[in-house]
């Protein structure tokens, strides 16, 4: 059977998710849409040259035109929101009016939580929807659940996870491969962890969290620390099955202190404050002077690691699995590792939800997406992969 695919939104994740849902998808059509209709053409065109195809196509659309976004999707099997995550519950009432499957690239549990509120009627409509499966949470989220389900009995689970450039250099040592809203908004506020067995909120950017990883070379020591977002829902599913359920951000050295310090001056508070009689949101002169100096070229040659270790039992015995996919910015098709982790994380459960592979209604990832599948279809598309479980 042949599917019709969307994505909103023509940059940098709708685009690789866009050329994995042509060739891996067993797609009809893939629509882009996006508002800036040469954003979108560009983003179809890349798309049609990397895999000399004629099935996709630009869209020119205004996702906050209800009439007009639930009329395209009326003809969409399954899509992708790659637009800020602000827009996305309004998005998940559209695609149920409209009866296309959905997923997105999330990046705000509350918000979330709201969209899990329409679990029955999306199940009324008979579609599927899956929010947050980018990167982390998304991938992560999956790859957790892998390494719990190598266990007969998962006590705690850990991940370690972060986007970063291969060569890190001075002054930041960082380069943002997403909008940088998405950043500070990881960095800002708490994290959602299970902690004891209780849902527990945590500060981010907390030294008392800070900690050191090892790495094989070339890549070597890594810091990590608390950044929000990265469980999603993950620790109310999974309250009082596992005592923690975690992750941190890891960051080449020297990251934390800089953006502790800017934290620390209330650079990223949301609180207008008062400038020559104009009000002015410390937030938002952060992002206009940081984010030129920190974005990532479009080449940028990036690497994106996670680990996963989860501590139980298995046949008897205290075990622990590890997971861990590192990846690489790709040559043949100029992908960056970010966008190869994210953008085709979310076409995989795009092309799930299309083929009735997960359940309908609004689940979250760790609910809705079968982790071993998962696994299989991350190595099709060449994640180098390593799986191990060993006794303690």
């Amino acid at each position: 059977m042949k599917y019709t695919y969307a994505v909103l939104g023509g940059g940098r994740q709708g685009t690789a998710a866009a050329y994995d849902m042509a060739k891996f998808g067993d797609a009809k059509m893939v629509l882009i849409a996006d508002i800036d209709r040469r954003a979108a053409e560009a983003s179809a065109d890349r798309v049609k040259a990397l895999l000399d195809t004629d099935m996709v196509e630009a869209v020119a659309l205004d996702v906050t035109d209800e009439k007009a976004l639930e009329s395209f999707l009326s003809g969409v099997d399954s899509f992708l929101s790659a637009v800020p995550y602000w827009l996305n519950p309004a998005i998940t009432e559209a695609a149920i009016r409209a009866r296309a499957s959905m997923c997105d690239l999330g990046g705000k549990t509350d918000l979330v939580l709201e969209q899990l509120k329409l679990d029955e009627a999306a199940s009324e409509a008979g579609i599927a929807v899956v929010p947050d499966c980018g990167q982390v949470p998304g991938m992560g989220t999956s790859l957790m659940v892998h390494a719990m389900s190598m266990l007969d009995r998962a006590d705690h689970v850990y991940m370690w996870d972060g986007g970063n450039v291969q060569h890190p250099e001075p002054p930041f040592n960082y380069r943002c491969t997403f909008n940088i809203a998405g950043l500070t908004n990881e960095y800002y506020g708490e994290a959602i962890f299970l902690r004891d067995g209780k849902v527990t909120r945590v500060p981010t950017f907390q030294r008392e969290d800070y900690e050191e990883v090892e790495f094989p070379e070339p890549i070597g020591t890594m810091e990590a620390f608390v950044a929000g977002g990265g469980t999603s829902t993950a620790p109310w599913t999974f309250e009082g099955k596992v005592k923690t359920f975690q992750n941190k951000t890891l960051r080449w050295k020297g990251h934390f202190e800089q953006w502790k310090a800017v934290i620390d001056m209330g650079l990223m508070d949301l609180e207008p404050v008062l400038i020559n009689g104009v009000e002015i949101v410390p937030r938002d002169v952060l992002h206009a002077c940081v984010e030129p100096k920190i974005r990532a070229d479009d080449d940028e040659r990036d690497i994106v690691i996670v680990r996963v270790k989860a501590i139980g039992e298995k046949d008897g015995k205290r075990a622990e699995s590890m997971v861990e996919l590192i990846d690489y910015y790709d040559e043949a098709t100029g992908f960056t590792a970010m966008q190869r982790t994210t953008g085709w994380d979310g076409a995989i459960v795009a092309i799930m939800n299309a083929e009735g592979h997960t359940p309908r209604g609004v689940k979250p990832v760790e609910i809705a997406v079968p982790p071993q599948q998962f696994i299989d279809e991350l190595k099709r598309r060449g994640f180098s992969l390593t799986e191990t479980v060993s006794f303690t």
